[in-house]
């Protein structure tokens, strides 16, 4: 497993909001350790067993936390962020539409306090049968070897769903974000995969824009591990803002054509569908 195992303590921030509220109990059903909750002004009050707390610092005073899920709303996520960095190990940051400087500024501010991000705009993380810290739904997620790592939270469901009705469980599925500016990218958590003794294969869930799968596809080739991929927005034409603010096409680059031969050449094996994963897995892995 990476990132996330049994030693894991987890704040919520925002717990007290609609989204935070919500998604905290199915994380808490799950089996997550979710040992406190943090709202500005809302402190000494309850959730679901969770104290609320006023700050970060607070928690970090009265018990053992290195973790943080941030559902704080955009125009306040940048100093919810700085306040985790500060005092925790793993940041989790769910909130979309972070305006960029504000992201580029946390990432910065991670790098240099030697801290983990996952996100912004991400579904988060999951390692099926210890937690999640996220909003994904775990019906569609089961215990086993194959990582996947992806950009999009959509595509991340559909390829665990058709993993997990072919039997294939995952070790951890970690959403990166759709972001230009996230913290951990394709190829830190390739790294971890690669050195997780969990892990046998990995599924790589990309899209067009940026330059993300390319320095992936630049790892890969020297991963010991076999690689899946599948890169959404083929029919995507250039200049057209698709979905996530990171989607984009502009000249020659970014393209689903692009960052589909610089990963076959790594040796990747890329899929035109999520459907097709399940073959290509048996056939690389010699199960049936």
């Amino acid at each position: 497993m990476i990132l996330l195992d049994e030693d894991t303590r987890c704040l919520v921030q925002g717990i007290t909001g609609k989204q935070g509220s919500f998604h905290t109990r199915q994380m808490l059903e799950y089996g997550t350790r979710i040992v406190a909750g943090v709202t500005p002004g809302k402190g000494g009050q309850e959730f679901l067993g969770v104290d609320v707390y006023n700050s970060v610092e607070e928690v970090t005073e009265e018990m053992d936390v290195n973790a943080s899920i941030i559902f704080v709303p955009a125009p306040f996520a940048k100093d919810a962020a700085f306040e985790s960095i500060k005092h925790l190990d793993l940041v989790v940051i769910i909130t979309e539409h972070i305006p960029v400087h504000d992201s580029m500024q946390i990432m910065e501010y991670a790098s240099r306090m030697g801290k983990t991000v996952i996100g912004p705009n991400t579904p988060g993380i999951i390692t099926p049968g210890i937690g999640k810290l996220g909003i994904m739904p775990t019906h569609i997620f089961t215990e086993g070897t194959i990582g996947i790592v992806s950009r999009s939270g959509t595509l991340t469901y559909e390829f665990a769903a058709q993993l997990t009705e072919a039997g294939f469980g995952q070790s951890t599925c970690v959403g990166i974000g759709g972001d230009p500016v996230t913290g951990l990218g394709f190829v830190d958590v390739l790294e971890r995969f690669e050195d997780d003794p969990g892990t046998d294969a990995v599924v790589l869930i990309g899209e067009i824009g940026g330059d993300a799968e390319e320095r992936a596809a630049s790892y890969i080739e020297q991963m010991s591990k076999p690689v899946f991929a599948f890169i959404s927005g083929a029919t995507a034409p250039p200049g057209k803002r698709m979905g996530h603010a990171g989607a984009i096409i502009e000249g020659g680059t970014g393209t689903a054509s692009s960052k589909r031969e610089a990963l076959e050449a790594a040796g990747a094996v890329v899929v035109d569908r999520p459907s097709a994963i399940v073959d290509e897995i048996r056939a690389q892995l010699g199960v049936r």
